[in-house]
């Protein structure tokens, strides 16, 4: 067990693996290069707009086990809130369909069976596609697996595909979406209930794990940025911030949860992911009759592909960005709004207040290639130094759950316990 650990970044990644090691009583400093923890999953305050917005919206499911662990961790698992049974409602912009996704209740995913729990103009062995995921090879890719259906792959897998792995169906990694099915509609409906947070990412996240961290001991030092890793032999032995240089004793570890970019810099030699997907955020300071507060839906057809309802606020997430990344903000907003405006039977040309967010590396591309160059929590360079964030060796895409589990297996590295 270490003496002390250095958590250097504050996202989920940070946060889990500090949370879980400081209970199992490991003094632990955590630095982060921004004035806010969280990372990419934060909430703030949007003067513009005049209400609270989170940077980037996310569904978790409840078969999420490593985020409700965490939640539960720090006290906030009932910060999350979602309808009693698993449902998806969906809409097809291009001729107006609705239905609603109704995995069933209990672990065997029985509801492809079910006409009325499926996709319209779907059958049940349509579905039997998906067990090709399951001994897919380390090049296969979703679309070559399970595009064979057109109105499956439009309704079904291509939605499922690019909110998983945000990265196109024809690219991605059959083996990572595997991983996403047989947690959640491969174990029923149980698994498959969707969550929101009640108020914002930071308060059921973020805000929480600070206080649980304050509150067992460890030190937070904010607007500290990590300039250089010192390694000698096989061990770190000091960490260069932007301030000074603050020695790692003998006997004390480091991890490391910054982006694939900066740990590549700080570590030569280190394989990471070079490419990556951009994600498009779009909020609109509105509320829509008959939508409300943590009501979302599942467009297909246009350019919105998730919309979710808050207090005053309708945001909306295209994943997979990267062909409209470049758009002049406004010229976004009208089209997304255009998508809203005929789901939900509003004037296009009406465009309410709005935020476009875009996050041009939200993800590393989960493409078969970049999978392959995803390391493992231990790093061969260093005996006491870790990796954890969304991005290293987990089997899960860059998620939430994907974070905090990447920070669950940094703490049990450190401290050989499980």
């Amino acid at each position: 067990m270490p003496n002390e650990v250095h958590v250097v970044g504050a996202g989920l990644a940070g946060l889990a693996a500090a949370i879980r090691l400081t209970e199992r009583k490991v003094p632990v400093v955590l630095h982060e290069a921004a004035a806010a923890a969280g990372g990419r999953c934060r909430s703030y305050d949007d003067a513009e707009l005049g209400c609270r917005l989170d940077n980037g919206n996310h569904l978790l499911l409840s078969g999420n086990d490593a985020a409700l662990d965490f939640l539960g961790a720090i006290g906030a698992r009932d910060s999350l809130a979602g309808p009693e049974q698993p449902a998806f409602p969906f809409l097809d912009l291009r001729d107006g369909m609705r239905w609603t996704l109704r995995p069933n209740p209990g672990r065997a995913p029985l509801w492809p069976f079910q006409a009325a729990r499926r996709v319209p103009g779907s059958r049940a062995r349509d579905y039997a596609a998906g067990l090709r995921l399951a001994v897919a090879g380390k090049g296969d890719t979703v679309g070559a697996l399970v595009g064979g259906d057109a109105n499956l792959a439009a309704r079904f897998w291509r939605p499922l595909t690019v909110a998983a792995l945000n990265t196109e169906i024809e690219a991605g990694s059959a083996r990572c979406l595997w991983q996403v099915v047989r947690g959640s509609f491969g174990r029923g409906g149980g698994a498959c209930r969707p969550l929101v947070p009640r108020e914002g990412l930071s308060e059921s996240f973020v805000d929480p794990a600070l206080a649980f961290l304050r509150a067992h001991g460890a030190s937070i030092r904010p607007r500290h940025r990590l300039r250089r890793v010192a390694i000698q032999g096989r061990r770190v032995c000091g960490l260069e911030f932007s301030d000074g240089v603050v020695p790692v004793a003998e006997g004390a570890a480091v991890v490391l949860a910054v982006p694939p970019w900066v740990a590549g810099d700080l570590l030569p030699g280190l394989p990471v992911p070079r490419e990556f997907r951009a994600i498009l955020n779009v909020h609109f300071r509105t509320t829509v009759a008959g939508f409300a507060w943590s009501d979302f839906r599942g467009l297909v057809g246009g350019l919105a592909e998730w919309v979710f309802a808050k207090p005053g606020v309708v945001s909306v997430t295209v994943s997979a960005a990267d062909r409209v990344i470049d758009q002049p903000a406004d010229a976004l907003a009208a089209r997304v709004w255009a998508d809203l405006a005929q789901a939900f039977d509003r004037d296009p040309a009406a465009v309410p207040p709005w935020r476009v967010v875009k996050e041009r590396r939200a993800t590393f591309a989960a493409t078969p290639g970049q999978m392959r160059l995803r390391p493992g929590a231990r790093t061969g360079l260093a005996d006491n130094l870790v990796l954890a964030a969304d991005w290293p060796d987990t089997g899960l895409p860059a998620t939430i759950d994907g974070a905090i589990r990447s920070g669950f297996v940094a703490a049990r590295a450190i401290s050989g316990r499980r």
